[in-house]
């Protein structure tokens, strides 16, 4: 097996795929949470309704959809961005296992295939065939709005990237690959938020400045995400350079 998963584990919890998996009642495929009728969908809404204590059906999609873009395809952008390789993550090759708290607890792959190929080969994987439908079967169920749902997906890919700058990842390699992805990905992504490069102590870090609204402060716990798009700029930036001073220290 290609060790790239290994490499990728290396990155923390965000990265972690399960391989070969064998789907039981516990694992719920992702092929079935694009259909906007599924009992799998409407579990997945529960759950994180449940766990973040939202009020409305569309603040929890906007919720999962910004959850999931940032947790369950987020291996295959660094395994693209740091070696240049492709992980089948196609709806019908990944199953997620829910969390009893914010989040999912476990994703895996069916077959941990690692494959070369263009970045539309990615985009298509990621976005096309993915994300993208994923965003319109809760835009159908719940009447999310489509840009603020493809907001959390600008912002799940955008963390790909800005995570593995804080662990290690080299930022510039990472800044140009984000740049690159989203070049190629169209759409008007790259429109919904912005990458930042902060420094502190010698070390840098990539960072996303969100321009819609995931409405998390309407949970239970109240609190803005640290990109919000409800804080300003100048805010965020100072927020995000003591995360950075604390990675120094």
């Amino acid at each position: 097996m290609h060790d790239v998963f290994a490499r990728l584990d290396a990155y923390g919890e965000r990265y972690r795929l399960e391989r070969a998996l064998v789907p039981d009642d516990d694992w719920i495929a992702c092929s079935r949470l694009l259909d906007p009728g599924s009992p799998e969908l409407a579990r997945v809404l529960e759950a994180e309704r449940h766990a973040s204590g939202q009020v409305s059906e569309h603040a929890t999609a906007l919720t999962v959809i910004a959850v999931y873009a940032s947790r369950v395809t987020t291996a295959a952008l660094l395994a693209w961005a740091l070696e240049g390789v492709l992980v089948d993550v196609r709806p019908s090759n990944v199953a997620l296992r829910l969390s009893e708290h914010h989040g999912f607890e476990a994703v895996g792959l069916r077959e941990p295939s690692v494959v070369e190929g263009p970045v539309e080969t990615l985009v298509s994987w990621v976005l096309d065939e993915h994300l993208l439908p994923l965003a319109d079967a809760l835009h159908t169920r719940t009447r999310a709005g489509v840009r603020q749902l493809h907001g959390g997906i600008a912002y799940g890919c955008a963390a790909a990237f800005c995570s593995a700058s804080l662990r290690g990842g080299d930022a510039d390699l990472l800044e140009a690959a984000y740049h690159r992805f989203m070049a190629a990905a169209g759409g008007g992504l790259d429109r919904l938020g912005r990458v930042v490069r902060l420094r502190e102590g010698g070390r840098e870090g990539l960072f996303y400045l969100r321009d819609t609204c995931c409405l998390y402060y309407t949970s239970a716990e109240k609190t803005l995400c640290a990109s919000c798009c409800l804080d300003t700029r100048e805010d965020r930036i100072a927020n995000y350079q003591k995360v950075l001073s604390g990675l120094v220290a």
